[in-house]
Formats: structure tokens, sequence, C-alpha cells
């Protein structure tokens, strides 16, 4: 978890100034660590897992309530003893480490917590958080007894107490300089408020509580606008601080438990130490400890909640719910983590899957009444282990460079107090209402450069589209008329091969007109041959096929000669009777060759298809 508490508002009337400035780290500056040592810190290391059972309480033991959870400390393993359909289940579940009811508030922290507190020291960002079902001890652990009248700390001091005391005792015996700023913030029904504010004075009076932002940098960090940070120089300064916020929490008093927790809580320790340096310049490390102390989910019938406490309770379920939702996403490496969905995961975001060190303690009941919740905590916090962070230690600041942003961010903060006294409706210094609105004018230029940039955009894609949609249409039509033009080759391509048989029937009968002249030149009386065939034709008489032939191929001869001389042409089947060719009295004369027949025919009136012909005395063919 990583957030910035506002730093314009500073520690409430009288406290005491810091000795030393603090600021946000600067992600610009980086770390000198020796290469070695980066390489060791940039590993990946999985979420730390404790596992803390309580023990049977005085009504659960009077009831004699059954036990269903053993632990085994140095095997590390918590072991269930369920039934299923009336069958003995035993399920084991593993973790970091395991501690049993027996086990005391000091041998916790000194196994688990300890070793966290040394990372803090050496500028890292860790945190631990309690997690499980209302009842089972997450608010001991985490805090437990502040302190004795003496000012030592009791046996039952949780956690918080333990880390105050040891990070002061480390610092006292380094003889370090330093400086320690704290932070408490209260989530209520997604709704975060300060619990160190001074207007906070009274549970009753919900009205007055301080509420905070939650905002994010675009970083991946969280913001806390309006989150006040008490400076400190003492442990006991801190219990006190602890004690004036844990008073201000929201309680109620439930079946399941008598003070039972309505909200979540996150107290922050942030330490900047002064490191030795060989040059000039003053180098120093920020660490910070997140402890968080979670609302206890809870079956809303059992604990007897009714109307508002039902609410809460909802509110509560709903927010644990979506932190299991993000542990189950980040064990599974899904794509999206549901971080946003709630706040309390928002602030958990960076212990998460991010860049700090994360231990978890999960507390459950060994009571067989609460086997259905504590078979839940288990299967999360099982499931958590496999959770991999990548911790990286907070970049180290340049002591000038943290005192210049003080100078600035104190001029910054009497400008404001300024504005404020002069009443004018302004809150803030003149230049950076200026500037403010300097950077709103320009945002809305540029909101507006972008819109006109989107509609020409637009207006070219439909341009685009029009243009797509012509194009199309031109392709229709030229494929329609490609469609045409092949039918047209298809027709051309058909009257061609008819062209071509004609031309071969054409050539066959010339070539048979042929035969028949030759044979008739070879049997030396072509023309009495002729002249049988004129005659025998006109007669009606039968002749033979060869005298047919001829007489065909006469007129077909005659056909072809008047067709050339421009005449009708006389087709065959109107040549039947010779008189329509030629006049009953005359004889032909045809020359066939170098052969000439004579006749006269200057006497006689010649028709062909009813038209008069003029034919000259001798027609060469």
């Amino acid at each position: 978890m990583s957030f910035t508490p506002d730093v314009s508002r500073k520690s409430g009337v009288g406290v005491i100034p810091s000795p030393a400035p603090f600021f946000t780290p600067r992600p610009e500056r980086r770390r000198t660590d020796s290469f070695a040592s980066r390489l060791e810190r940039d590993k990946e290391v999985n979420v730390q897992v404790i596992l803390r059972c309580r023990p049977l309480t005085e009504e659960e033991q009077k009831s004699n309530v059954p036990r269903v959870i053993s632990c085994n400390e140095l095997r590390k393993e918590a072991n269930v003893l369920h039934s299923v359909a009336n069958k003995q289940v035993d399920r084991v579940f593993t973790f970091d480490k395991v501690f049993g009811p027996k086990a005391q508030q000091r041998s916790i922290y000194e196994q688990a917590i300890s070793p966290i507190v040394h990372e803090v020291l050496e500028g890292f960002s860790c945190t631990v958080f309690a997690y499980g079902q209302t009842g089972t001890g997450k608010t001991y652990t985490m805090e437990g007894g502040m302190r004795n009248k003496g000012g030592d700390l009791p046996a039952e001091a949780g956690v918080i107490p333990r880390a105050v005391r040891h990070i002061f005792e480390t610092l006292e015996a380094q003889n370090a300089d330093y400086n320690m700023k704290v932070t408490f913030l209260e989530l209520y029904n997604e709704e975060v408020t300060d619990l160190l504010a001074q207007d906070a004075s009274s549970d009753d009076n919900v009205k007055q509580k301080k509420p905070v932002s939650l905002m994010e940098d675009g970083k991946g960090c969280v913001v806390l606008r309006g989150l006040e940070e008490e400076v400190v120089y003492s442990a006991n300064d801190i219990y006190a601080l602890l004690e004036r916020g844990s008073s201000k929490r929201r309680t109620a008093d439930t079946l399941l438990n008598k003070r039972s927790s309505r909200s979540h809580s996150v107290f922050t320790i942030t330490v900047h130490i002064k490191e030795e340096s060989l040059g000039d310049e003053e180098l120093i490390k920020c660490g910070k400890l997140n402890l968080v102390d979670l609302a206890g989910s809870e079956n809303i019938l059992r604990s007897g909640s009714r109307d508002g406490r039902a609410r809460e309770a909802g509110e509560i379920n709903k927010s644990l719910l979506t932190l299991g939702r993000v542990i189950n996403a980040l064990v599974e490496h899904s794509s999206h983590i549901p971080y946003r969905d709630s706040k309390l995961t928002r602030l958990l975001r960076d212990s998460l899957g991010g860049k700090t060190k994360t231990c978890i303690i999960a507390t459950i009941s060994p009571s067989a009444h609460s086997l259905e919740e504590t078979l839940s905590t288990l299967d999360y916090a099982y499931r958590a282990k496999n959770i991999k962070n990548k911790p990286e230690a907070n970049q180290k600041l340049s002591k000038a460079v943290l005192l210049k942003d003080l100078y600035l961010e104190l001029e910054r903060v009497k400008e404001d107090v300024r504005a404020a006294r002069d009443r004018n409706g302004i809150y803030i210094a003149q230049q950076r209402y200026a500037e403010e609105e300097a950077e709103k004018k320009a945002r809305i230029e540029r909101i507006e450069q972008l819109e006109n940039d989107l509609n020409l955009t637009e207006s070219e894609v439909s341009n685009f589209r029009d243009l797509y949609m012509t194009e199309k249409e031109k392709l229709l039509d030229v494929e329609s008329d490609l469609k045409d033009c092949k039918r047209n080759l298809d027709s051309k391509n058909k009257e061609l091969l008819d062209l071509k048989e004609n031309y071969i029937q054409v050539i066959t009968k010339l070539n048979e007109r042929e035969a028949i002249i030759s044979r008739m030149k070879a049997s030396g009386d072509l023309n009495v041959w002729i002249r049988r065939s004129f005659v025998v034709r006109a007669n009606g008489v039968g002749c033979d096929s060869f005298g047919h032939l001829v007489f065909c191929s006469i007129v077909s001869f005659l056909s072809s000669s008047l067709v050339f001389f421009g005449l009708q042409r006389i087709s065959f089947h109107r040549c039947s009777r010779l008189l329509e060719v030629l006049s009953s009295s005359a004889i032909l004369c045809i020359a066939v060759g170098r052969i000439e027949l004579p006749s006269s025919i200057s006497r006689s009136r010649h028709f062909f298809s009813s038209y008069l012909l003029d034919l000259p005395t001798k027609m060469m063919f």
C-alpha cells in the first residue's frame, strides 16, 4: 500500500513543529545502492501469510463446543477436521508461520513482525494487515494492550505498540538523525475519515468527522487529500495518538463479538532517516509501515445484526469480498485486477502485487460453529501465499532538495492563509488561482481541439465510406458488363462455328461439282448429257441419278451466275419446273470450261421467278 497524505495540512494545534522536513519521495531520484544489493532486492517475493488460531471463549468452553482446528507450529500446518456426508475429512493448510491458541503476543511479533520493521528502517514500504472472521482476535493481534501506568508495554501489547517501540529503540541505539510522522484513518461504509483530526471528537457526532478524499496521482499511488500527519518524537506520543484514534473507531456489540469493529483502520508510520555519506551531499532514506486492522466478515443471521447494523455488515462483507476477488485475480494472473471496485482494495493496491513487502495475519476460530467462516479464511489466506510483490526501496532524497521543497511548500501555505484571511471569496492565492484558471483554459482548448480533430476524422471517414460505396457500385456495373460481353462472345463463337460448318459444306459441294464436271469432261459427250437432262426434266420423264445431278448442277451454276450479275437468285425448290427457268422452245447454250454449246435463243422469252429477262445470245459460266 502506497499512499501520500495531503501535506498542505500540517499537524493540529498544540503539536510542536517537526525538526526535520517531510515530503513525498520524488520518483526521479534513484537509489545509490550497490549493484548486487539491487539485484537481490529487485527479486519478486511472495506475500508472507501467518495463521493465528485463538483459543475457545469461556462461553464455548461451557457449551462444550468441539474443536475442529489443530495447529502444528513446527510443521507450520493447520489441520481441519470436519464431516462431509457422514465422512470424516481432514484438510491440511500450510503457511509461512502458524501460531496456536497458546501463542503469546511477544512470540508472534518477534518471529513474524520484527524482520518487517527492520526492512522499514532500511527504506522499504511494508504492510501488515489482519484478515479473518469477526471475533477471531484481529484487533487484539494488531493493538492489544497499549501500555501500563508506568509506560511499559504489557504482555497483551499487539503488533502496533511493539513495532513503535522497536522503531524508536533501534533509532536511538543507532544515534540516528530522523523525523517521524503518523496518520490514522478509518474506512467506514466506503467513506474515509481522519481519526486524528481535531474536529473528530465524538463517535456520536458523525457529521463532524473530517472526510478524506481518495484520489490517484496517475502513477499508481493513492493520494489522500485532507489527511493530516502528526509529528511524533517518542513512543508515548504514538501511544497517545493510537488511543485517541481508536476511541473514535466505530464498534458495536454483536452476538459474536462484544466489541466488534465496524470499520477498517490503517495506521501509518513514516520515518525519514539521515544517512552518513562520504561526500558533501546528505541523503535521506524514507521507510513506511502500514498497519491495517480489517473489520471482520460475519454471518448477519448469526451475529444478530439488524437494520443499520445489517447494512454495516453488508458493506463490510462487500469490501472483503472485493479483497478476495483481487487475491484470486492476482493468483490466477488475470489481465484485469478489480482494485477500483472498493476503496479498501485501492488502499491496499501497492500491498497486493505492488512494490511493498506485505505480511497477512489470518485469524481463525477453532470452534465447530465457525467452521464455514474458518474454511473461507483458510482458503483465501492459502491462495494469498501465491501473490508476488516486487519490493523496492524508497528513493533516497537529498537534504538540499528537501529543504527547497519545504520552503516552496511553506510559501504556498502562507499564500493560502493570506487568501483565506482576505475573505474576498478567494480561498487560495491569486497567483495560484490564475495558474489554475490558465491550466483549465488550456485543457478546454485542448478538448476543443481534440473534438475538432474528431469531427474532421469522422467527416473523412464518412467521405471514404461514400467513395467506397460508389466504387463498389461501379465494380458491380463493370461485372455486369463483363457478363454481357461473355454472353456476346459465346454467341459470336457459336455463329463462327456455324459459319465454319457452312463453309465446310460449301467446300464439299464445290468439290462434288468439280468431280461431276471432271466426270462429264471425261465422258466425251458433255452436250448430250446436258440436253438430255434438260429435256428429260422438262418432259417430266425420269432419268438416272447422274442425269438428275447434272441438271441440278446446271441450275446451281445458272443461279450463281445470276446472283453474280445482280439478278434475283433462283433457289433449288423453285426450279422444279424447267419452264420457270427457261422457255420450253429454247435450248440453253452453256459453256463449261472451254466447251461452248450454241443455241438460238434470240426469239425466246425467258423468265426467272416471274421476271422477264433480256438474255444475251451467249452466256458464259
